[in-house]
This record gives C-alpha cells, structure tokens and sequence, in this order.
C-alpha cells in the first residue's frame, strides 16, 4: 500500500518503535508459531490466529473483523501462502484504522480557533476525562508543552477538586512548563474552576484552555451530571465549550481500557481518545480494537516518560511501527 512510503520524522519515529517493542515482540511471537510448518492460510491458521489477536488484546468483534475479511481474500484468490500473512494483517489493520480515525496528523496542532458571536478569536476549550491512574494529569501537562512548544498560548484549569493531589499534580505540570493555572481549593465546585479558567483565558488572550475533570466511575449518573454541569457552564463564557472531549486511557490495562472506555461514552460525549503508557505492555492492540469498536479517533499516544513521549497519532507511523 502506497500510504507505507511516507517519510517520517527519524526521532519520533524511533521512540514510536521503541515504545510498541513489548507489544510486536509478543504478537509476532505468537504468530510465528501460527504458521510453523504450514504453507498457506487455511482454516486451521485463521483459528489460530483468532486466538492470538484476541490475546494480545485487540477485541472480540474486531478480531473477528479481521478474521472475515482475511477469510473473504483467501476465498477470493483461492491460494495464499502464509508468507503472505504479515502483509495481509497489516493492510487489514490500517484499513480499520482508516475508516475510524483522523490519524494523518504529524505535529501538535489545533483546528483554526473558534470566534465568537462578533467574530473575534476565542480559546480553544479541551476538557480532559478519564479515572484515576491512567495518566491523565501527566497527559495535560505534556500537551500543555507541546502547543507551547508550538508557540500557543496555554491555560490550565484544575477542575479536579475532589483530590487535592490532583490539583497539586496540575500545579506542578503548570510550573514545569511554565503555563498559567486556575485553581481553588479542594472541595470547591469544578464548574465554578472552569468558569472562572475561561473568564482567565479571555483576559489573557489565551489560544488554548485545557480543562482536568475528576476521574471518577462508581457512580455514572453523578459523574454525567458533573461533566454536564461543567459544559454548562462553560458555555456561559463561551458558547460552543468544549470544542473537544479528550478521553485518557491506560493501554496497559488491556480489556479494562474497553470497559472504561465504554462508561465514560456513556456518561458524556467523547470526541477524541489518549492512549498511555504503551511503552510499558504489550497489550497495544488495544490501540486498534478500541479505535474500531467506539469509532472515536484516537488523537495521542503515550509511548514513554519523557515529556516529548505523548505523541500525535499516525495511523501510518503505528501501523509501520507494529510491522516493522
């Protein structure tokens, strides 16, 4: 496929292969021993690679996607060698990525920013979702260096109240990339911190206004009329916050990442995902499985510690990656 011959940066590139190690070691581990000793794919060799893909935590239903397109061109060309198998796979899983995914970006950009009612530039508004642990504090501070990076002007707001380590985890991410924070104390209203971040951003001209969320899910009806309150109430500062919903998952947790994943579309309305700490598993078929099945992009990934770790999504670079 043509798209495979694209040019990427040396050194994103490099962390990207490194940071999906564990996950094609471990994949094509258990390929290999699919195709030992057999020549072409048949139904013994999809069976078994059935297996593998849903153990290495891609998803039922997208496996099972996989298996029937797969199966429709072995019928169709009657003969194909198990050779064959990797190049197949690959196709197979950029055409999924294809379908649900943005994926083309190669920098940390924002659409144009969004005027208001007279026309002038206002803010552009993410709020940040997803529960405790997946690395959601970390993933807005690194963002935050980024758009920096790109010469935006950055504003976070710790709407987190219910932690009081979370707004001082913010407060350290603030200092460290040198960007403004707008907080209170824990316990305060998070609509109110939102509120008051956008009132903050206006006056500083802000370009970007990137709101933390609690990461709570034991009870999903207060945590959709939370967020819901905290929309609400942006959009008396500015009409159509937030311009995206940013859900963040930990790759690492595997079938998990499914569930949390499934609850958060639930309680509110998700318009991108972050998936982190792929360096560290080998369970980054999650990436693909839940692309597939919830059909929301998936805009970063986390492939290390370091700050220039998160990583817009490719869906060319990862699919080279996983292949390579």
């Amino acid at each position: 496929m043509s798209f495979f011959k694209k040019i990427f940066s040396k050194e994103k590139k490099e962390t990207l292969n490194k940071g999906l190690e564990k996950t094609k070691e471990s994949f094509f581990g258990k390929l290999s021993k699919v195709v030992v000793g057999k020549s072409k794919i048949d139904a013994d060799v999809l069976d078994d690679l059935e297996e593998v893909l849903i153990a290495s935590d891609v998803g039922v239903d997208t496996t099972l996607k996989i298996i029937n397109r797969i199966e429709a061109k072995v019928a169709k060309d009657k003969y194909v060698g198990t050779d064959e198998l990797n190049t197949i796979l690959r196709e197979e899983i950029a055409g999924l990525l294809s379908e649900t995914n943005v994926g083309n970006e190669t920098d940390f950009t924002i659409p144009s920013l969004p005027t208001d009612s007279e026309g002038m530039k206002t803010p552009y508004v993410l709020m940040v979702v997803g529960v405790n642990g997946v690395g959601k504090t970390t993933t807005i501070g690194k963002l935050a260096a980024q758009f920096k990076k790109q010469g935006l002007k950055v504003v976070l707001g710790a709407a987190d109240t219910f932690r009081a380590a979370a707004i001082d985890q913010l407060q350290v991410w603030a200092d460290r990339t040198e960007v403004p924070i707008v907080r209170q104390e824990m316990g305060s209203d998070p609509a109110s911190v939102a509120f008051d971040t956008l009132k903050s951003a206006l006056r500083q001209n802000a370009d970007v206004v990137i709101i933390d969320t609690a990461g709570r899910l034991h009870n999903k009806v207060n945590l959709m009329n939370e967020l819901t309150k905290i929309k609400r109430v942006m959009q008396k500062v500015i009409t159509d916050a937030p311009h995206d919903v940013l859900l963040v998952l930990d790759g690492s947790t595997g079938q998990n990442a499914f569930e949390q994943a499934k609850q958060f579309t639930l309680a509110t309305e998700v318009t991108s995902l972050a998936v982190t700490k792929l360096d560290g598993t080998a369970k980054g078929g999650v990436v693909i499985g839940i692309s597939d099945q919830f059909k929301i992009p998936v805009k970063y990934i986390g492939v290390g510690e370091g700050i220039d770790d998160l990583q817009v999504f490719n869906k060319y670079e990862f699919v080279d990656s996983f292949f390579k």
